[in-house]
């Protein structure tokens, strides 16, 4: 499929040339990464084709950046959409589960076992989940995933696994699950046990005793969390599915009307803090979000300067937080989403922006990711203040640039 591009609007005293050659570097940035990072091969019997998030730190399948990376390859090889989503169902057990972290090619090797949810160095992918997406990516990116049996079969068992009150929220026992790993959000969860924390890897050793069975660990005491972004992206997998919403349920149960914010749910229950990250925001790319909460996420936190508002936005935790911090390594031990921005955290929030009617600020947001990724390259995440280049290199999902410089249509309708 070829590129159809229509440029970014130029910032207010910038000229249509500077805005072309922004969108125009970043697209080449996109194409020469995605194709750099491409995979194939055959391991197990099986075919795969996947793009590696990042040569060096990431070279195996990631569930959820397989999702995202599949949306850009429509805006060069709609082929390799479909192949790199079905290199995922080829992956999956027979009853539909597929694991956070597909291994081809190669087993883990130690020290990573000790971070990584195995159960043996032979396992073929992770034992836990990560945010629920396939659906949505194959709507967008691909076709009707209704029409795709196995889809639908790893959807319906994440649901039978996870959703622990039958009100369609699903339940997650580790940070790592959300995708979002050392957010701060999870700080006062698991203590030192979270992610980015000296004690994680005896969370994941706790957890493989316990075969990483959400029923094993809440019998042992969990904790367990009821995610906003997790639940978010589920939700638009089961609309993209022809499923109900379960918009209502995330509504009722995780948005605080007294912060303008989405929370999370913590079991056992006892206070905890809360903590303000892009997470909180995340509801804004439901198509069905009520409009009055969407207009206090948008109005009262995305676009406050002291918040998420920042010159490459949004940050991953607010400005305003405690724990908003810029070092995404501390004494040897990686602790990103803690402050730095991700474009995909940009996009899900500009899906808001437009349903919403922002088309100036959604074009604005447009502009400063243009900009920074014209100029620093695909990285993993960037510096919100500055736009310096920060994490991996060549990280493949931030190509999700291309759907902010294509202005897709059906982004009015967050593609469901």
């Amino acid at each position: 499929m070829g590129l159809r591009v229509s440029l970014v609007e130029p910032a207010p005293g910038q000229g249509e040339e500077h805005a072309g050659t922004a969108s125009e570097q970043a697209l080449a940035h996109c194409r020469r990464v995605l194709h750099q990072n491409w995979r194939t091969g055959q391991y197990g019997g099986e075919t795969y084709a996947y793009t590696s998030p990042s040569p060096l730190r990431y070279p195996w399948q990631w569930y959820w950046d397989s999702c995202l990376t599949a949306v850009s390859w429509r805006h060069f090889d709609a082929s390799r959409s479909r192949a790199e989503l079905e290199s995922l169902l080829r992956a999956a057990r027979a009853d539909g589960f597929i694991g956070h972290t597909v291994f081809w090619g190669q087993a883990v090797p130690f020290p990573r076992r000790l971070y990584y949810n195995i159960l043996s160095p032979q396992d073929p992918m992770t034992h836990t989940i990560q945010p629920p997406l396939l659906a949505w990516a194959w709507r967008i990116a691909v076709g009707d995933p209704a029409l795709e049996p196995r889809i639908r079969a790893h959807h319906e068992l994440i649901s039978a696994q996870r959703d622990l009150d039958g009100d369609g929220l699903l339940w997650i026992i580790q940070p790592d699950e959300t995708g979002l790993d050392a957010s701060p959000a999870f700080d006062a969860v698991w203590g030192w046990r979270a992610d980015g924390k000296p004690g994680f890897p005896l969370l994941v050793r706790r957890n493989r005793r316990l075969h990483f069975d959400i029923g094993e660990v809440k019998r042992a005491g969990g904790p367990l969390v009821c995610s906003p972004l997790v639940n978010v992206l589920n939700c638009l997998s089961q609309m993209a599915l022809g499923l109900p919403s379960t918009t209502p349920a995330l509504v009722d149960r995780l948005y605080q009307p007294d912060l303008g914010l989405f929370g999370q749910l913590v079991w056992p229950q006892r206070e905890r803090p809360v903590v303000a990250t892009w997470a909180a925001l995340s509801p804004l790319a439901l198509p069905d979000l009520p409009e009055d909460i969407g207009r206090r996420l948008v109005e009262e936190h995305l676009l406050n300067p002291e918040e998420f508002w920042l010159p490459v936005p949004p940050p991953s935790v607010s400005a305003a937080e405690p724990s908003f911090s810029l070092r995404d390594n501390v004494l040897g031990l990686r602790r990103y989403w803690r402050g730095p921005t991700w474009v995909n955290s940009a996009w899900l929030v500009w899906l808001g922006l437009r349903r919403l009617g922002y088309h100036s600020e959604a074009d604005e947001l447009t502009r400063r990711i243009v900009t920074t990724v014209a100029g620093e390259g695909l990285r993993e995440y960037y510096h919100p203040r500055t736009g310096a280049g920060m994490g991996a290199q060549d990280f493949a999902w931030s190509s999700l640039v291309c759907e902010l410089i294509t202005q897709d249509p059906r982004a009015d309708r967050s593609y469901v």
